[in-house]
């Protein structure tokens, strides 16, 4: 952990959460064991991934590697207990800090209705000089202004201006939209202000933490899954190894920090 702090508690008065990243494996690095702690309580957590990942293999052409690894995406939400996951489908590599950007989260964020929002750092670093990648920013900071957005029914009209303060509601066929990109024809997405905390994985200034002695094995395999872009990493061990290993030396600094033998670390924006 980049700084020597107690972490609070994460809170757990809520039941749903809509989890907002870059590019698919992004939640697998240590978030995700939160995730399988979390609805194997109950608790319902939905993906919404910005690209497909297209440009982060080296050895695989775009158009194959975005196949891929939304199949990869796929099966690693479903090892956690995650049903919904969406792509939004910006480009890899060059996310654009704008409106569009801004339109797209918010009606994510107003189609879930979530009381907890999570991202990944959106920093300049990963602590000290480890730079961080334009993606992982421009997004991060996105999501951070997505929960003021979607509940400011004066902005993004055109998704609607009602306000909505329902919960967890489907769409008209009854069926959860798998791509956020446009809302279903003649829905009104009414702005949504129930989001009362967002919640930064891999932030090198986390504030609080949640134990996940039960969800390690699931984020192991949930990470194990993302086959072609571990092993496009060039790495020795095998998927499944590669996971252990590096979730074991992440889980156990944060829970050394928190006061349990594992954990997953998050900066949490209260609203």
């Amino acid at each position: 952990m980049p700084e020597d702090r107690k972490l609070d508690p994460m809170p757990d008065d809520w039941q749903r959460a809509l989890a907002i990243v870059a590019h698919p494996d992004d939640l697998e690095y240590g978030a995700s064991a939160a995730v399988a702690q979390w609805t194997a309580a109950g608790k319902d957590v939905r993906y919404v991934l910005v690209t497909r990942g297209e440009a982060g293999i080296d050895g695989l052409e775009p158009h194959e590697c975005a196949r891929i690894r939304e199949a990869e995406q796929r099966a690693s939400a479903a090892a956690v207990g995650v049903a919904g996951v969406e792509f939004l489908d910006h480009h890899d590599g060059v996310v654009q800090a704008c409106t569009a950007l801004r339109r797209d989260l918010a009606a994510a964020v107003r189609r879930h209705r979530p009381e907890l929002l999570i991202t990944l750092n959106h920093h300049d670093t990963w602590g000290g000089t480890w730079w961080n990648t334009p993606d992982h920013r421009v997004v991060g900071r996105a999501v951070l202004d997505a929960a003021g957005d979607a509940g400011n029914r004066w902005i993004f009209q055109d998704l609607g201006t009602g306000q909505d303060t329902r919960a967890g509601q489907e769409t008209e066929t009854g069926q959860e939209a798998e791509t956020g990109r446009e809302t279903a024809p003649g829905r009104s997405l009414g702005a949504w202000n129930g989001v009362r905390w967002t919640a930064v994985a891999g932030s090198p200034h986390p504030t609080h933490a949640v134990a996940v002695t039960d969800g390690f094995e699931p984020a192991v395999a949930s990470l194990a899954e993302h086959h072609a872009y571990i092993t496009g990493l060039g790495v020795r061990e095998t998927p499944a190894e590669y996971a252990r290993a590096f979730l074991t030396d992440t889980l156990t600094a944060a829970g050394q920090a928190f006061g349990s033998r594992l954990a997953v670390a998050f900066q949490v924006y209260p609203r």
